[in-house]
């Protein structure tokens, strides 16, 4: 628990790790430029975080909230219960430890202690990943001091009386690794000259995207699709996929130009080998690509809540950082064909790359703990 003399600070988002990891490296941005701060984190005990905090040891408290879902009347009405509870419980918490402001980086997990923020008249700090504000930024907005967003796109979808609040931030990511290609590559086992394809289907990998290079990958067998000139792939299946990929490629003649790994553990060094990215449209992946300069084909994930990843993708493309293509009906030589036209082309991926960093905000994370310092009280040196 905080010490008397600490300045607690709330830190409230979850349900996915595209929700909570933001409000992690927040806290930690923040203690460090404050180490006076106490990060207490609030998050639901049916989301990730009821593992990931836990095993981090950080302080926590963790409510029976449950998100409203969309079309299910039934479902949703079965979630006010459980809000209103965690309201209490959170007004409670808060009156324990006295913070002195409150972060909430989204999620159903983290409308509690943004609406307990707002009734005590506490500072509360938004951050919102996505191209599209979910469901709580658009309702916490209203008692807001500020609301941080990673696409400059989201602050046309709320209200006009708010947008004064809003400042183009960026998603707080894991820092770009001061690593030359060369070496991230070593670590891989990948040639260091020609071209390197990332894919990724998230920490979980994805079936479809494993079924369309899979696809792909039967084509070069078959002698009908062609490997561009050093051409090298990176491919992350997710765990569970990974026995069904390899067993598709021992039978595709097990091309050594396809590097299959089950996951990776070391994201920021695969993203520093890489030259192009096929990928979801996740804003924390997507977060990664424009901060690494990465030129990508993004293939928004088509049950994503509000179609967000959609949304996300049709922003980059738009920006001219990525190609936006859509799952249904993809096949692995369509895919293959987008994949050929990238590499064919450097001009084509040098303009990539330009307006993929424009849009990129590496120093996300400092920005806004630097912001959400300014709403808590100055510490005193001891005279």
């Amino acid at each position: 628990m905080p010490e008397s003399r600490s300045t607690v600070v709330i830190f409230s988002g979850g349900g996915t790790g595209g929700h909570l990891y933001p409000a992690l490296a927040l806290a930690d941005a923040l203690m460090e430029i404050r180490p006076d701060v106490h990060a207490f984190f609030v998050g639901a005990s049916r989301g990730v975080e009821a593992r990931i905090l836990p095993q981090r040891g950080l302080d926590h408290c963790l409510l029976p909230v449950q998100g409203f879902q969309r079309g299910r009347a039934l479902a949703s009405w079965r979630a006010v219960p459980a809000l209103a509870g965690s309201v209490r419980t959170v007004g409670e918490l808060f009156i324990r430890l006295r913070p002195k402001a409150v972060v909430v980086t989204g999620g159903y997990a983290s409308g509690p202690a943004g609406i307990v923020a707002g009734a005590m008249g506490l500072p509360l700090v938004v951050q919102e990943q996505n191209s599209v504000p979910g469901m709580t930024t658009r309702a916490l907005s209203r008692w807001a001091r500020r609301i941080h967003v990673a696409f400059p796109e989201a602050s046309e979808l709320l209200p006009s009386s708010r947008r004064h609040r809003v400042r183009f931030s960026g998603n707080p990511v894991r820092a770009v690794p001061d690593l030359a290609q060369a070496d991230a590559r070593r670590r891989f086992d990948l040639p260091e000259h020609g071209l390197v394809l990332l894919v990724t289907g998230g920490s979980q990998g994805s079936a479809a995207l494993n079924r369309t290079l899979e696809d792909a990958a039967r084509g070069f067998a078959r002698g009908e699709l062609n490997r561009p000139d050093g051409l090298h792939v990176l491919w992350a299946t997710g765990p569970k996929h990974y026995d069904g990929v390899s067993a598709v490629l021992t039978d595709a003649g097990s091309p050594s130009w396809m590097h299959v790994v089950p996951y990776l553990d070391e994201m920021p060094a695969a993203l520093a080998a890489a030259d192009l990215a096929v990928s979801r449209a996740g804003a924390m992946t997507t977060a990664e690509l424009l901060n690494n300069g990465l030129p990508a084909i993004l293939i928004p994930l088509p049950t994503a809540a509000a179609n967000h990843q959609e949304k996300n993708a049709e922003a980059l493309a738009e920006a001219g950082a990525a190609l936006l293509v859509h799952e249904e009906g993809l096949t692995g030589p369509g895919l293959w064909d987008h994949v050929v036209r990238l590499t064919a082309d450097a001009e084509l991926r040098a303009g990539m790359r330009a307006a993929a960093l424009d849009r990129a905000r590496p120093q996300a994370a400092a920005d806004i703990a630097l912001d959400v310092a300014t709403f808590l009280p100055t510490v005193r040196s001891a005279a």
